[in-house]
């Protein structure tokens, strides 16, 4: 199944949204709630799944979808008149907007469950059980990944700054939090951060995140979590001198 060909702009600087140009009758998918503003003739539904796919398919997925937790329904936003319209997504959190172009990243990649944002219909949103037992156990973000299949656009979100990384037959480690996402080709896996001193007072964590092969890794330089646990060491003096 090919996916729609939309147009695209990203908005904004440190607080970014993406804002998705439709032709009549074309349709991006995206996280419900995602959603910021649309113009009018754009109409949105509620499905379950991406659209993509046969019967069976659509019932595996949903399948993974509910077995981890996730959600099982996606929004679906269709241009229903006769000239061009837009609408515009942003994520709940502050960061950056990454655009994908999956016929030219071998038409799959792997991200963050918690990145996903919108994409072009057709693309198939899938969850991604990592091969390694303990890529899972110690990955930080757990044992569930997503996998965008297709050969249109998708747009992926991330915080604070964005960095590409080309792999080229190489090897990156990196702070598991800080991992966005990589092309489907590149092996992903865990290894430990260094010696028992360095684990222990280094401040790093215990586990680092390996990516290896060649092809194309994002990484941010402020996961949310991290951002959420600054936010909250800063509070609690201030409550508890209350």
């Amino acid at each position: 199944m090919r996916c729609h060909e939309v147009d695209y702009h990203i908005v904004g600087h440190d607080i970014q949204m993406v804002e998705i140009e439709l032709d009549p009758n074309e349709t991006v998918i995206a996280e419900a709630g995602a959603m910021t503003y649309m113009e009018q003739d754009i109409d949105f539904e509620t499905k379950m799944g991406d659209g993509s796919g046969g019967v069976m398919d659509k019932l595996f997925g949903l399948g993974k979808r509910m077995l981890t937790g996730e959600s099982v329904f996606l929004t679906h936003f269709s241009n229903r008149g006769g000239q061009k319209r837009k609408v515009a997504f942003s994520a709940p959190f502050p960061g950056s907007v990454i655009p994908l172009n999956l016929a030219e990243l071998g038409e799959e990649v792997i991200c963050q469950r918690t990145a996903f944002l919108a994409a072009a219909f057709g693309t198939q949103v899938d969850i991604a059980f990592n091969k390694r037992l303990g890529s899972g156990f110690f990955g930080g973000e757990g044992f569930i990944l997503e996998r965008l299949r297709g050969d249109g656009m998708a747009f992926i979100h991330a915080g604070g700054t964005i960095v590409r990384k080309d792999l080229r037959n190489e090897t990156l480690r990196l702070d598991t939090g800080c991992l966005v996402a990589f092309s489907g080709d590149i092996d992903y896996g865990i290894a430990m951060s260094g010696g028992l001193k360095s684990m222990l007072f280094g401040g790093e964590g215990l586990f680092l995140a390996t990516l290896s092969g060649t092809g194309s890794v994002w990484v941010q330089s402020m996961p949310f979590s991290r951002l959420a646990e600054r936010v909250l060491s800063q509070s609690r003096p201030i409550q508890d001198s209350e």
